[in-house]
């Protein structure tokens, strides 16, 4: 176990005297060192390992994005944890308005989106296509060529790793395997876009106008790939688990294809491909809420039709 104030008096002894514990979270613990920077001490992850992220977030840094992304200044080992030196981002995560009724759904609809399109014109580089996602241990993109077959590749793998339970939840889950694999050999050859993949509210950092500031946590399942899958998984993780989580899914997809130019099909397809890579990320029984939400997505009935659809607009 990581003792914060352990790891304060740290960051005190290295010049930071106003240190103060932002939380702790799925990576690591984070503490707040002043002059806009913060300290972040990791579980799991070494040093080695956050030099490619490190590389990736210049790269991003390089896309001149309309709000700001995590930029790690200094990478250490400290009695076997990696430590970051990192800048601060601004602003207020999108959920905490949300609990709190600070902002209006249709005003956070309209940061969500600014988030998703935001990255339409991004160019990825080597290092996006070297991250690993999910607990893979090796890169998506690893021995493939297209996004399309990368993403072919990682839902197979995660089919015949969690077999047993996809089987068991899911209404002819084999068949339907079969079906988002034909379809996705048939989607046309794009340019490929840094996805961040994970743009729930947490990740979405907005300013007093409710303005989009900073997109953090580019770990989940950050790569490249088709803006399409995007927009999909952006729409879809809004809102999970909320009584009004059909009703954001439906107004943000249908702005993202009546206005953005996304299909609705692809947007589909994409779901069904994201509910079977990610449906145990975790827990491999299906025991959580993220895992209902996946099963749920591919017994949807837009999800199912236009898996068994004979010519899909894609």
């Amino acid at each position: 176990m990581i003792q914060d104030e352990c790891w304060a008096d740290h960051f005190r002894a290295q010049g930071h005297p106003a240190v103060v514990l932002l939380g702790r979270g799925v990576e690591g613990v984070v503490h707040d060192l002043g002059d806009g920077l913060v300290g972040k001490v990791w579980f799991q992850r070494g040093a080695a390992d956050l030099l490619l992220t490190q590389e990736f977030q210049q790269e991003l840094l390089a896309q001149e994005l309309p709000y700001e992304t995590p930029l790690i200044l200094q990478i250490d080992e400290v009695d076997g944890h990696a430590v970051t030196l990192e800048r601060r981002l601004p602003g207020t995560p999108l959920s905490v308005l949300l609990q709190e009724e600070r902002i209006p759904l249709a005003v956070a609809h309209e940061a969500a989106l600014a988030a998703a399109t935001g990255l339409a014109g991004t160019q990825a580089g080597p290092a996006a296509r070297a991250l690993t996602v999910l607990d893979e241990p090796t890169s998506l993109w690893a021995g493939q060529e297209r996004w399309t077959d990368a993403l072919a590749a990682l839902v197979q793998r995660r089919a015949v790793a969690h077999s047993e339970v996809l089987r068991a939840r899911i209404t002819d889950f084999d068949e339907k395997l079969v079906r988002v694999h034909r379809l996705l050999k048939r989607v046309p050859p794009g340019p490929d876009r840094i996805l961040h993949a994970d743009l729930v509210p947490p990740n979405i950092l907005v300013d007093d106008e409710f303005r989009v500031t900073a997109v953090i946590d580019w770990s989940f399942l950050t790569t490249a790939g088709d803006h399409t899958f995007e927009a999909s998984v952006a729409a879809g993780i809004f809102d999970m688990y909320g009584p009004g989580a059909r009703v954001s899914d439906d107004a943000l997809t249908a702005v993202l294809v009546e206005q953005h130019g996304h299909s609705l099909a692809r947007m589909l397809l994409y779901r069904a491909a994201y509910a079977i890579a990610t449906a145990n990320a975790f827990s491999a029984d299906g025991s959580d809420g993220h895992f209902a939400w996946c099963a749920a997505v591919l017994e949807r009935e837009d999800v199912v039709e236009t898996l068994f659809s004979a010519n899909p607009d894609l």
